[in-house]
Protein backbone atom coordinates (compact mmCIF):
# COMPACT_ATOMS: atom_id res chain seq x y z
CA UNK A 1 0.00 0.00 0.00
CA UNK A 2 0.92 3.69 -0.74
CA UNK A 3 0.18 6.90 0.45
CA UNK A 4 0.55 10.44 -1.12
CA UNK A 5 0.80 13.26 1.58
CA UNK A 6 2.05 16.57 1.62
CA UNK A 7 4.72 18.69 3.25
CA UNK A 8 6.74 21.74 2.59
CA UNK A 9 4.74 22.82 0.22
CA UNK A 10 5.30 19.72 -1.96
CA UNK A 11 3.60 16.20 -2.71
CA UNK A 12 5.64 12.72 -2.00
CA UNK A 13 4.79 9.32 -3.37
CA UNK A 14 5.15 7.06 -0.30
CA UNK A 15 5.42 3.21 0.89
CA UNK A 16 6.71 1.76 4.09
CA UNK A 17 10.35 1.10 4.59
CA UNK A 18 11.11 3.85 2.17
CA UNK A 19 13.76 6.68 2.80
CA UNK A 20 12.32 9.96 1.87
CA UNK A 21 14.53 13.80 1.39
CA UNK A 22 11.71 16.37 2.45
CA UNK A 23 12.40 19.84 3.73
CA UNK A 24 13.70 20.86 6.66
CA UNK A 25 11.43 19.09 9.70
CA UNK A 26 11.12 19.74 13.39
CA UNK A 27 12.53 16.42 15.64
CA UNK A 28 16.08 15.15 16.66
CA UNK A 29 17.43 12.10 15.04
CA UNK A 30 15.30 8.81 16.11
CA UNK A 31 11.81 10.60 16.97
CA UNK A 32 9.17 9.84 15.18
CA UNK A 33 7.07 11.56 13.56
CA UNK A 34 3.91 12.25 11.50
CA UNK A 35 2.39 13.62 8.01
CA UNK A 36 -1.45 14.19 9.07
CA UNK A 37 -1.94 15.79 5.60
CA UNK A 38 -2.37 12.68 3.14
CA UNK A 39 -3.82 13.13 0.18
CA UNK A 40 -4.61 9.68 -1.46
CA UNK A 41 -4.04 6.35 0.14
CA UNK A 42 -4.22 2.44 -0.68
CA UNK A 43 -4.29 0.75 -4.41
CA UNK A 44 -6.19 -0.03 -7.42
CA UNK A 45 -10.18 0.43 -6.79
CA UNK A 46 -9.43 0.71 -2.89
CA UNK A 47 -7.64 3.66 -3.15
CA UNK A 48 -9.26 6.63 -1.19
CA UNK A 49 -8.99 10.09 -2.17
CA UNK A 50 -8.90 13.08 -0.20
CA UNK A 51 -10.83 16.41 -0.60
CA UNK A 52 -8.29 17.93 0.09
CA UNK A 53 -7.14 14.77 2.83
CA UNK A 54 -8.18 11.71 3.76
CA UNK A 55 -10.30 11.72 6.53
CA UNK A 56 -8.73 9.67 9.49
CA UNK A 57 -5.19 8.81 7.71
CA UNK A 58 -1.89 9.67 9.12
CA UNK A 59 1.63 8.84 7.94
CA UNK A 60 4.57 8.52 10.26
CA UNK A 61 8.04 8.58 9.51
CA UNK A 62 11.49 8.33 11.77
CA UNK A 63 13.97 10.65 11.12
CA UNK A 64 17.27 9.51 9.90
CA UNK A 65 19.44 12.44 10.11
CA UNK A 66 19.18 16.37 9.15
CA UNK A 67 21.49 17.95 6.03
CA UNK A 68 21.43 20.61 3.80
CA UNK A 69 21.42 20.06 -0.49
CA UNK A 70 23.71 20.91 -3.22
CA UNK A 71 24.96 24.70 -3.53
CA UNK A 72 22.45 26.75 -6.40
CA UNK A 73 24.34 29.45 -8.21
CA UNK A 74 21.98 32.49 -8.49
CA UNK A 75 24.04 34.70 -11.16
CA UNK A 76 22.73 37.95 -12.25
CA UNK A 77 24.22 39.94 -14.96
CA UNK A 78 23.55 43.56 -16.29
CA UNK A 79 24.27 44.33 -19.66
CA UNK A 80 27.02 47.42 -20.56
CA UNK A 81 26.36 48.20 -17.30
CA UNK A 82 29.72 46.45 -15.89
CA UNK A 83 27.47 45.11 -12.82
CA UNK A 84 27.30 41.05 -11.89
CA UNK A 85 26.05 39.60 -8.79
CA UNK A 86 26.05 35.61 -8.18
CA UNK A 87 24.67 34.25 -4.74
CA UNK A 88 24.54 30.72 -3.41
CA UNK A 89 21.87 29.16 -1.66
CA UNK A 90 21.95 25.09 0.06
CA UNK A 91 18.70 24.71 1.38
CA UNK A 92 17.67 22.78 4.43
CA UNK A 93 16.49 18.91 4.28
CA UNK A 94 15.64 16.00 6.68
CA UNK A 95 16.21 12.35 5.44
CA UNK A 96 12.83 10.05 7.07
CA UNK A 97 12.17 6.54 6.71
CA UNK A 98 8.46 5.62 6.70
CA UNK A 99 7.26 3.54 9.18
CA UNK A 100 3.44 3.40 8.67
CA UNK A 101 0.40 4.33 6.87
CA UNK A 102 -2.70 4.43 8.83
CA UNK A 103 -6.25 4.54 7.85
CA UNK A 104 -9.29 5.07 9.61
CA UNK A 105 -8.13 6.72 13.08
CA UNK A 106 -5.66 4.22 13.59
CA UNK A 107 -2.93 4.98 16.22
CA UNK A 108 0.66 4.71 15.31
CA UNK A 109 2.49 1.28 17.22
CA UNK A 110 5.87 3.08 17.53
CA UNK A 111 4.40 6.25 19.41
CA UNK A 112 4.34 4.70 22.56
CA UNK A 113 7.53 3.81 22.65
CA UNK A 114 8.53 7.09 22.13
CA UNK A 115 6.51 8.01 25.12
CA UNK A 116 8.62 6.04 27.44
CA UNK A 117 11.30 8.41 27.40
CA UNK A 118 9.72 11.01 28.62
CA UNK A 119 10.38 10.12 32.08
CA UNK A 120 14.22 10.19 31.59
CA UNK A 121 14.59 13.74 30.35
CA UNK A 122 14.39 15.46 33.71
CA UNK A 123 17.25 14.16 35.09
CA UNK A 124 19.41 15.24 32.04
CA UNK A 125 17.48 18.69 31.72
CA UNK A 126 20.65 20.30 33.23
CA UNK A 127 22.96 18.64 30.07
CA UNK A 128 21.25 20.14 27.50
CA UNK A 129 21.31 23.50 29.25
CA UNK A 130 25.25 23.18 29.29
CA UNK A 131 25.25 22.21 26.14
CA UNK A 132 23.42 24.73 24.87
CA UNK A 133 25.33 27.37 26.91
CA UNK A 134 28.92 25.98 24.67
CA UNK A 135 27.02 26.26 21.37
CA UNK A 136 26.37 29.89 22.06
CA UNK A 137 29.95 30.98 23.15
CA UNK A 138 31.40 29.01 20.10
CA UNK A 139 28.86 30.64 17.89
CA UNK A 140 30.86 34.24 17.95
CA UNK A 141 33.56 32.32 16.52
CA UNK A 142 34.47 34.66 13.04
CA UNK A 143 36.45 32.40 10.08
CA UNK A 144 39.45 35.14 10.64
CA UNK A 145 40.74 37.29 13.09
CA UNK A 146 39.99 41.01 11.95
CA UNK A 147 43.22 43.40 11.59
CA UNK A 148 44.02 46.14 13.65
CA UNK A 149 43.17 49.38 12.58
CA UNK A 150 40.83 51.19 10.00
CA UNK A 151 38.29 48.61 8.08
CA UNK A 152 38.52 49.33 4.48
CA UNK A 153 34.92 50.10 2.08
CA UNK A 154 34.70 46.42 0.63
CA UNK A 155 31.98 47.89 -1.12
CA UNK A 156 34.72 49.18 -3.47
CA UNK A 157 34.53 45.50 -5.24
CA UNK A 158 32.07 45.29 -7.69
CA UNK A 159 29.91 42.37 -6.45
CA UNK A 160 30.28 43.11 -2.95
CA UNK A 161 27.06 45.27 -1.66
CA UNK A 162 26.39 46.78 1.76
CA UNK A 163 24.68 43.22 3.20
CA UNK A 164 27.67 41.23 1.61
CA UNK A 165 30.60 43.69 3.44
CA UNK A 166 28.79 43.52 6.69
CA UNK A 167 28.61 39.76 6.60
CA UNK A 168 32.35 39.53 5.56
CA UNK A 169 32.88 41.68 8.45
CA UNK A 170 31.15 40.02 11.14
CA UNK A 171 33.62 36.97 10.19
CA UNK A 172 36.96 39.26 10.67
CA UNK A 173 37.24 40.30 6.79
CA UNK A 174 37.35 44.26 6.77
CA UNK A 175 40.23 45.30 4.60
CA UNK A 176 40.96 44.67 0.93
CA UNK A 177 44.58 43.29 1.88
CA UNK A 178 42.81 40.44 3.75
CA UNK A 179 40.87 39.49 0.63
CA UNK A 180 43.67 40.08 -1.61
CA UNK A 181 45.92 37.43 0.59
CA UNK A 182 43.10 34.66 0.87
CA UNK A 183 44.75 31.10 -0.49
CA UNK A 184 42.19 28.56 -2.23
CA UNK A 185 41.65 26.99 1.67
CA UNK A 186 40.59 29.98 2.79
CA UNK A 187 38.37 30.50 -0.47
CA UNK A 188 36.74 26.67 0.06
CA UNK A 189 36.62 27.39 4.09
CA UNK A 190 34.26 30.84 2.62
CA UNK A 191 32.16 28.27 0.39
CA UNK A 192 31.17 25.94 2.71
CA UNK A 193 29.90 28.24 5.78
CA UNK A 194 29.08 32.02 3.85
CA UNK A 195 26.43 32.09 0.77
CA UNK A 196 29.24 33.04 -1.47
CA UNK A 197 30.25 30.93 -4.12
CA UNK A 198 33.89 30.35 -4.62
CA UNK A 199 34.14 31.93 -8.11
CA UNK A 200 32.94 34.43 -7.11
CA UNK A 201 35.17 35.21 -4.19
CA UNK A 202 38.16 34.18 -6.40
CA UNK A 203 36.84 37.37 -8.36
CA UNK A 204 36.89 39.95 -5.55
CA UNK A 205 40.30 38.83 -4.37
CA UNK A 206 41.78 39.99 -8.19
CA UNK A 207 39.98 42.97 -7.38
CA UNK A 208 41.82 43.52 -3.78
CA UNK A 209 45.54 42.93 -5.16
CA UNK A 210 44.86 45.92 -7.09
CA UNK A 211 43.19 48.26 -4.21
CA UNK A 212 45.45 46.65 -1.69
CA UNK A 213 48.54 48.68 -3.63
Amino acid sequence: MFAVIKTGGKQYRVAADETLTVEKTAGEVGDIIEFAEVLMVGEGADAKIGAPFVEGAMVTAEVVEHGRARKVIAFKKRRRQNSKRMRGHRQHQTLVRISEILTDGKKPSKKAAAKTDAPAKPAKAEAPKAEAKTEQSEAPATLFKAPKGKADDLTAIKGIGPKAAEQLGEQGITTFAQIAKLTDKDIAKIDEVMPFSAAQIEDWREQAKALAK
